[in-house]
């Protein structure tokens, strides 16, 4: 009685699976190069979420126009014109992926103090099965407004269909999209009101590190982005004082982060709310109104 070949053939058709499994666990590589591979796509129950609207990032430096940054640092284009044009071309911020996150920052040096502004753009991606870049990103924006305890931070109404909840309504609180865009002591005012006078702010005294008018407070800008916010903080150091505001807004899958400081010698002259708040959130709505990358 002859022997049949039954090792042969029993290996030969795990080769023929190996190979096929193979196939279909591809993807990385260079041949996906520039695509966000994400979970789920692939012997997951749970299919992956939508992409983002945005897919790139732009040049951070070349961006924000020179004559905003000349708005945003008095004096920056004065002097040596060699050392004017360095400075409103700023620096570049290192990353390892320029896809993924970019920034740019300038700085201006006075003898009366300092100035410096800096632009960070993120484009999230989301790995999670199920979750969409703008979910993701608005998961992430509400972690740096509760991480920053912005009043009445909650999703708001136009946020992704996602949110379980509404904000409470606003006030006049929030600057009009006018005023802010204005570069002069008067930028920022959101309203009727007192005008605020062209000098320093003084600090409130029950909260040193708000301003004392409470329609500059920290508080969530609803006429800016998908989502947004500002924040200000005033501080006190042995060399002098300085004011420190943050505008951060989220526009489909891009988070966008604003820091916008003064530094001054001088403890009689606070930094004023109105004038950093004001021309932070003016470039915020450039940056917006550029729609980022493709």
């Amino acid at each position: 009685m002859q022997r049949r070949a039954y090792a042969p053939v029993a290996a030969l058709a795990a080769a023929v699976l190996s190979a096929a499994l193979a196939g279909c666990g591809g993807g990385g590589g260079a041949g996906g190069k520039g695509i966000d591979a994400k979970a789920g796509q692939a012997g997951s129950a749970v299919p992956a979420g939508p992409p983002g609207k945005y897919h790139s990032l732009p040049e951070p430096c070349g961006y924000v126009s020179p004559e905003t940054v000349r708005r945003m640092l008095p004096g920056a284009g004065d002097g040596d014109e060699q050392e004017a044009e360095k400075l409103l071309r700023g620096t570049a911020a290192i990353t390892y992926d320029t896809d993924r996150r970019v920034g740019c920052r300038w700085k201006l040096e006075t003898p009366n103090g300092t100035r410096h502004l800096t632009v960070d753009f993120e484009r999230v991606v989301s790995y999670q099965p199920g979750v969409s870049d703008e979910a993701r990103a608005q998961q992430l924006y509400e972690r740096q407004a509760t991480a920053a305890r912005i009043p009445s931070a909650a999703p708001s109404a136009k946020s992704s269909p996602s949110a379980k909840s509404s904000p409470s309504p606003k006030s006049s609180a929030s600057p009009s999209p006018g005023a802010s865009r204005s570069a002069g002591a008067g930028s920022g005012d959101p309203g009727p009101g007192p005008q605020l006078a062209d000098a320093s702010v003084a600090p409130s005294a029950a909260n040193p590190s708000m301003s004392a008018d409470p329609r500059l407070a920290p508080r969530v800008l609803d006429d800016l982005g998908d989502d947004a916010f500002v924040n200000d903080v005033l501080a006190t150091t042995s060399s002098g004082v300085h004011r420190d505001v943050t505008v951060v807004f989220r526009s489909s899958n891009v988070l966008v982060t604003i820091a916008y400081d003064q530094w001054t010698t001088d403890k009689q002259h606070v930094p004023a709310s109105q004038d950093l708040q004001g021309k932070a959130q003016g470039l915020a709505r450039e940056l917006d109104a550029g729609h980022f990358g493709n």
